[in-house]
């Protein structure tokens, strides 16, 4: 089903693999011999299946293949050179600010559409969720984590910044000074201390991972399905201290700053 909904080679060049399965839509991050590593093909991919998903879908699950969830952007990209058909990150240095905006915006949407309240969004998280890869689990409503699993928001320690919409709810879950010591320092965050501050919904030993979110998908869609989307934007609505849109805008102007900063050498 996942070829009528998304392109195949989208897909593939993106290495995501979508699943629908009446209500429940699973989307799997396909590289595990890179621990699933990101691209903008990836994010192209995550974007498109956002827009095509059937109306009857009500649960989402976004998992990785192998042990990691994602280890975030893949660093072959980080700097002027095309690779596999895609530029790295620094080119967007050499685009007008307007151009360079609207590709990083496009990337966003890969993830944002994660928190639409049409439906429900989890992520299912083992091994490493690094960078992009913590910025996704951050974008769905519920996180299931494994006791080995890790976060890390890796980007600040790389002269960059977090900018696929993960600042907010961050922010949101953890409080504002937990958020820059997990931010600056560049730490891993394990497991059962993500529970106790928020950033995991609950946490099983590895082999009860697809258990332990089958349950969760089970309870979700018992509900009826009108009541669960009123209450989703209900909770957003009420969650909204800051405007999601103006957090993006901010993400893309500080990412191009930085971009910028790094192409010219100047750390």
């Amino acid at each position: 089903m996942a070829q009528s909904i998304v392109d195949a080679d989208l897909l593939d060049r993106g290495g995501v693999v979508l699943d629908v399965d009446g209500a429940r839509a699973t989307v799997t991050l396909d590289r595990p011999d890179k621990l699933n590593v990101q691209t903008p093909h990836t994010w192209r991919a995550l974007r498109e299946i956002g827009a095509n998903l059937p109306s009857e879908v009500r649960v989402v699950v976004v998992r990785g293949r192998g042990r990691s969830f994602s280890a975030g952007l893949d660093r072959t990209l980080f700097g002027f050179d095309e690779v596999d058909g895609v530029r790295g990150v620094l080119a967007l240095s050499r685009e007008t600010t307007e151009r360079a905006d609207a590709e990083i915006s496009s990337f966003q949407q890969g993830f944002h559409w994660l928190r639409d309240p049409d439906r429900v969004t989890i992520a299912a998280v083992q091994g490493h969720a690094i960078g992009g890869g913590f910025q996704l689990a951050l974008a769905c409503d519920l996180r299931i984590l494994t006791t080995d699993a890790t976060l890390r928001m890796a980007e600040t320690s790389l002269g960059i910044v977090p900018d696929l919409g993960g600042t907010l709810p961050l922010v949101r879950t953890v409080g504002y000074a937990r958020a820059v010591e997990i931010c600056v320092t560049g730490r891993d965050v394990p497991a059962q201390e993500a529970a106790s501050m928020g950033l995991a919904n609950l946490v099983v030993p590895p082999e009860e991972l697809d258990a332990a979110v089958d349950r969760t998908v089970a309870a979700v869609t018992r509900a009826p399905e009108a009541a669960v989307r009123e209450t989703l934007a209900l909770l957003a609505q009420a969650d909204e201290a800051v405007d999601p849109e103006q957090q993006l805008a901010a993400e893309r102007a500080a990412q191009l700053r930085r971009i910028t900063a790094l192409a010219h050498g100047d750390g």
